[in-house]
C-alpha cells in the first residue's frame, strides 16, 4: 500500500521532509500540506507533485485521504498536533522535542496510554545514522565491554537568533542526550553543568559553550560539549569507552584535498548533509512501520525523558549546583522502547 502522508509546517526541515518522501521513500506519497505561510504551503504542495493545501493543521489531520501526519511546525505547537494526531488515531512522525516541557510531553503519553497503543514517533533522526548503528552494533556485541564513559560533542556553525538561550540544551544538546539513553540503554539520573569562558560571538543573554556532564543509574558517565557558534561547520563526533575498548564516532569525508601546503577535508556547513542519510532512513523506516499498524524509533517516553533531563540541565545551569532528573514511572506500554 501507500501511505498518504500529510505534512504540517513546511520550512527547511518540512519542505525538506516532502522531498525526501516524494523522491526518495518507497512506499510513500505526500497528500496534504499545511503551513502559517501560504507562499511556503504552495511550495511544499509543488515539490509533493501537486498535494492538497489545508488552510487548517486539524483538518489536515482529520482529512480522510490522510494516513499518517508529519509535524514539523514550530516548537510550541508540536504538542497540539502530537494531541490531535493521538486522538484521530493517526501515527505521526513529530519532530523533536516531542513538546516544550517534559509536562506537556507527559500529558502525550497520557494520551497514548488513554488509546492503548503507540501512535507517536520523535524525530531522534540520529538513531538512524549509519555510523551511530555501527557505534551500538559494536557496543551490543560485547567487543569493547561494559560501557564506561560516553564523550559527545556538538558544534554548530552559528545559532539562530529567534531561539531562547534554553535551546542550546532543549533544542541541540537534547539530540545527544537521546542517543545516550539508546546506545548505553540506561536512564540518565543527575546533571551537572558546566560554563567556560563565553565566546566572544555570543549573544548577551545565553553561555556559549556549555559542559554538560551527566550520570547513568548503572554509573556511566557522559559529557556533553555543546558550541553553537563555532563559526568553522557542523561538528559532530563521540566516543564510547569501555572496559576493554572503545569505538569512536569521527566526522565523514569522501575525500581529502593537498592544496598550498596543507592537507585539509571539507567540513558539513549544517546538519542537513551530515545526516541527510538519516532522515531518509527514518523516514523509510515510518513509512514502513505505519503501513503495518506498528511504530519504530523514539516513542512518546523518549521524548518525555530526553525533556525532563534537559530540564534537569537548564536546573543545574541556573543553580550551579548537580540536579536530579526527575521522571514517573515508565509505563507498560513503553517496556520495550529503545532504552
Amino acid at each position: 500500500m501507500t501511505v498518504q502522508i500529510g505534512v504540517i509546517g513546511c520550512g527547511m526541515m518540512g519542505l525538506d521532509h516532502v522531498r525526501t518522501l516524494t523522491a526518495a521513500v518507497s512506499g510513500a506519497g505526500v497528500a496534504a500540506v499545511f503551513d502559517a505561510d501560504e507562499e511556503r504551503a504552495a511550495r511544499a504542495a509543488s515539490a509533493a507533485g501537486g498535494a492538497r493545501v489545508h488552510t487548517d493543521p486539524v483538518e489536515l489531520v482529520r482529512d480522510a485521504g490522510v494516513d499518517a501526519v508529519v509535524v514539523a511546525s514550530p516548537d510550541q505547537t508540536h504538542e497540539e498536533f502530537a494531541m490531535a494526531c493521538v486522538e484521530a488515531g493517526k501515527p505521526v512522525l513529530c519532530e523533536k522535542p516531542l513538546a516544550t516541557t517534559s509536562e506537556a510531553c507527559w500529558r502525550v503519553v497520557e494520551a497514548e496510554m488513554c488509546g492503548g497503543r503507540r501512535l507517536v514517533q520523535v524525530g531522534y533522526m540520529r538513531r538512524f545514522d549509519p555510523a551511530y548503528l555501527e557505534m551500538k552494533r559494536v557496543f551490543d556485541s560485547g567487543e569493547i565491554g561494559d560501557a564506561l564513559m560516553l564523550h559527545s560533542v556538538h558544534r554548530n556553525v552559528d545559532y539562530p537568533p529567534s531561539l531562547p538561550a534554553s535551546a542550546l540544551v532543549t533544542a541541540t544538546g537534547v539530540h545527544d542526550i537521546d542517543i545516550a539513553r539508546w546506545l548505553l540503554r540506561e536512564e540518565i539520573v543527575s546533571a551537572t553543568v558546566h560554563t567556560p569562558r563565553p565566546s566572544g560571538r555570543v549573544r548577551p543573554d545565553f553561555q556559549d559553550p556549555q559542559f554538560l556532564v551527566l550520570q547513568t543509574e548503572g554509573g556511566v558517565l557522559i559529557d556533553v560539549e555543546i558550541f553553537v557558534n563555532a563559526q568553522y561547520g557542523y561538528d559532530v563526533r563521540g566516543e564510547l569507552v569501555g572496559e576493554r575498548g572503545s569505538v569512536s564516532l569521527v566526522p565523514p569525508a569522501a575525500v581529502s584535498t593537498r592544496r598550498a601546503g596543507m592537507e585539509g577535508q571539507a567540513v558539513a556547513p549544517d546538519f542537513r548533509p551530515r545526516f541527510q542519510d538519516a532522515y531518509r532512513a527514518e523516514l523509510q523506516a515510518w513509512v514502513d512501520a505505519c503501513a503495518v499498524g506498528e511504530t519504530c524509533g523514539a516513542s512518546a517516553w523518549d521524548g518525555y525523558t530526553s525533556a525532563a533531563v534537559a530540564e534537569a540541565c537548564l536546573r543545574s545551569l541556573s543553580s550551579g549546583r548537580t540536579a536530579p532528573v526527575e521522571v514517573k514511572p515508565r509505563p507498560t506500554l513503553y517496556t520495550e522502547s529503545a532504552t
